[in-house]
């Protein structure tokens, strides 16, 4: 995907009609094989109030706003595979929350169903967008909600999301930063989840561009350096398979297509290896045109033939035939060792299976009258039941459901059996614990062991498909704050979470019991005013925890002589103030000096703010950087592709600040690099003298691991910027024998 130049926008009126025209028409030539009697009306209908509704308005990039929910409209159709309903919602998306349409005026012309997903699209958008928010967090589980209601509303909105990552361009360097994590934070999971492939990809590759910009362009531009070499052996690699496919009498189509700058740039950062070494850039793809009862069977004997000229990795291949993903994604992978020993991933399907790999859910629905298979059907069916499950529980921290929710959505299943051979679908590291909360919460609050394959097992072990389980149950058994460490799965946890609370707040009573009884014998009421006061003395978060905090012993009540009583109140004994201890280090960044290399803060003050630099991603001058306003730390300066920064810019947008580096050269920061290689005579030397001697770096810490033949070296050195840094990099990466020089995200 090439980098988008933005053109000034520059068209008359005339023109702009002309182009909203042109847009409409393509709207409708992919609705055509939709459209029954009436339709096309409706839609006009739609439009026309659509682009009534919206005419005054522009987007940042000055084109009329009616093209926003036209393209949304044509990304539902055509990529996601909705129907006409769904195109109408599409183009009125917007107007209840921007114009003077009303809900009721959408009813009273195209019914309730898609007035009802219109609503479920505007409370969306006013969560969204309410950047004063204090958790972003809470907006995201109401969009979450919506699963449950109508899971066309999530649809639209990953259309609606889709379209604004595509004209992204024109928005401030914030904005592209908030929306591009919010993406890759919660929509490109959802994508996944719900079997929308390619928009997941595109998503994840777009966001990419505006989080880290470097490393995507690099990917990008070796992409189009190799792709004529790469052609070139797909063909080679295609020719004796397509040549048997069709002395077989197959109807087919076979291709190869390149994986995503995303996922490229993930191999390239787990795996630690140079974009040479992928092996994995492209899959091939066969996509046979079978009958339904025949599917299965051609698809193994396509594995056949393939197998026939090139030999399968065996722990690589991949059987979900047998047994497809909970949302629907059915297919074969096998990987092989093609010509020139490089290996290649191939993955067969039927035409069937690629409309659910393309069209996720929506193509559940439409197959849903007929020909899907009742196992396809109990499976989504089942996941979604999940869904709502883990949904309807109000779960009192919005940011753990969260990170429970997403973790479920974007791993992989394992399919595990009760004695009576009833399929359970969990995440991969599942335990038998997950398992029993699985079943139901009375069954795992009781849980005590589990039978997995007649063998008795403790709570935490780790299930694997396949595996029947027989849960082994005692009333006596209660939760404790341990089970909380070895499940997985977002309902044991909430269970888990919602039994400890009221075993907590049983024994809560005894203590609010024993704190009444004292506060009488000094003639003190309970009040309300008196149990917050305590409640702050002691530090606790609520009267629950204080309560809870007495009766186990951890709080002693003889402090209570040093309140002072006035009237019926108590007053807190006055705090002596300690001198406090500042860090050195945290000195040094809060009073920069004129010699410091300082970051200029644009938004509401443009003077020197103190600040401190994560220890997350240690960033150093040059840097792609955020400021983060903590609740304790004042201002932390975080790199914009670190670990945490998806999770804070998308949770709490309305805390950042834009940040940027000013040049200075009299002030070093601490970065560190991982360095791997041949374990050769002198190569420590070689190293430290490019460093030191060289490059006059001063080096920190430097520890050298060496085992096999190969060393790993851990070195920290103090740099002045990026720009030193990248050419320490390079420079080490020209000695014989290192084979990959990376920065730690992490110093």
């Amino acid at each position: 995907m090439e980098t988008v130049v933005v053109q000034k926008y520059n068209l008359d009126e005339e023109q702009e009609k002309k182009e909203i025209v042109r847009h409409y028409r393509a709207l409708l030539r992919a609705l055509k094989p939709r459209l029954k009697k009436g339709d096309r009306e409706l839609v006009r209908t739609a439009f026309e109030m659509a682009a009534d509704a919206h005419k005054e308005m522009r987007r940042k990039s000055g084109e009329p706003y009616i093209l926003h929910p036209l393209a949304v409209a044509q990304i539902c159709v055509e990529e996601i595979g909705l129907g006409v309903r769904s195109a109408i919602c599409a183009l009125l998306h917007d107007t209840v929350e921007d114009t003077e349409v009303t809900l009721e005026d959408v009813t009273r012309e195209f019914g309730s169903e898609i007035a009802h997903i219109v609503d479920g699209l505007t409370k969306i958008s006013t969560v969204i967008d309410s950047s004063t928010s204090t958790a972003q967090a809470e907006n995201f589980k109401k969009i979450l909600l919506t699963l449950a209601d109508d899971p066309r509303v999530i649809l639209i909105k990953l259309a609606d999301r889709m379209h604004n990552m595509r004209t992204l361009d024109s928005m401030s360097r914030e904005k592209q930063l908030k929306i591009a994590s919010e993406t890759v934070f919660i929509y490109a999971p959802l994508a996944h989840r719900l079997g929308l492939y390619n928009i997941k990809s595109e998503m994840e590759d777009l966001a990419m561009k505006y989080t880290e910009e470097q490393q995507y362009r690099e990917i990008a531009r070796r992409l189009k350096e190799t792709k004529r070499e790469r052609t070139r052996y797909i063909n080679e690699f295609i020719k004796p398979i397509k040549e048997v496919l069709q002395e077989e009498g197959f109807t087919f189509e076979i291709y190869g297509r390149p994986k995503s700058i995303h996922s490229i740039h993930n191999k390239i950062k787990t795996k630690n290896v140079a974009f040479e070494e992928v092996y994995d850039l492209f899959a091939i793809r066969i996509i046979l045109d079978s009958p339904l009862e025949k599917e299965k069977a051609d698809c193994w004997k396509v594995y056949s033939i393939i197998t026939d000229f090139y030999h399968p990795s065996p722990e690589r291949t991949r059987d979900w035939l047998s047994n497809p993903k909970s949302n629907g994604y059915e297919a074969l992978h096998v990987t092989v060792m093609g010509p020139q020993g490089k290996w290649v991933e191939v993955q067969i399907r039927s035409k069937r299976m690629n409309d659910y790999a393309e069209k996720g859910v929506a193509a559940h629905w439409r197959y849903k009258e007929g020909s899907a298979s009742p196992q396809q059907e109990s499976k989504f069916d089942q996941w979604f039941t999940q869904i709502r499950e883990i949904l309807s529980n109000p779960d009192s921290n919005t940011l753990d459901f969260l990170a429970d929710f997403k973790s479920n959505l974007f791993t992989e299943e394992i399919y595990v059996y009760t004695p009576k051979g009833d399929l359970k679908i969990l995440p991969v590291n599942s335990t038998a614990l997950d398992f029993a909360y699985a079943i139901h919460s009375a069954v795992g609050n009781k849980c005590i062991g589990a039978k997995v394959n007649y063998k008795l097992v403790p709570l935490s072990h780790k299930l694997r498909s396949g595996d029947q389980v027989e849960i082994i149950t005692s009333n006596k058994q209660k939760p404790s704050e341990d089970w909380l460490n070895f499940v997985l799965t977002a309902k044991a946890k909430s269970k888990i979470k919602d039994a400890l609370k009221e075993e907590k707040r049983k024994i809560a009573m005894d203590g609010k019991a024993a704190l009444e009884r004292k506060l009488g014998h000094m003639n003190i009421s309970a009040s309300t005013h008196n149990i917050n006061e305590l409640t702050q003395f002691y530090k606790q978060s609520s009267p629950l925890d204080l309560y809870y905090q007495i009766a186990i012993k951890n709080i002693d009540l003889k402090e209570l002589k040093q309140f002072t009583v006035l009237g019926d109140k108590l007053e807190p004994p006055k705090p002596v103030k300690q001198p406090e201890h500042v860090p050195e280090e945290q000195v040094k960044h809060q009073i920069p000096s004129k010699k410091d290399a300082e970051l200029i803060i644009f938004g509401e003050s443009s003077d020197k703010i103190a600040y401190k630099l994560a220890n997350c991603c240690r960033p150093i001058p040059g840097d792609d950087v955020f400021g983060f306003i903590t609740a304790s730390e004042g201002l932390k300066i975080h790199r914009t592709n670190c670990p945490n920064a998806a999770q804070l810019l998308a949770n709490y947008g309305h805390r950042v600040v834009k940040t940027k580096w000013v040049k200075n050269r009299e002030i070093s920061f601490l970065t560190g690099m991982r360095i791997i290689g041949m374990d050769d005579v002198g190569v420590i030397h070689k190293i430290t003298n490019i460093i030191s001697g060289e490059l006059k770096i001063n080096i920190s810490a430097l520890s050298i691991e060496s085992k096999e033949g190969l060393f790993e070296g851990l070195i920290k050195v103090y740099v002045h910027d990026k720009e030193e840094l990248d050419e320490l990099v390079e420079r080490l990466k020209k000695l014989d024998g290192i084979q990959t020089v990376q920065r730690l995200e992490e110093s």
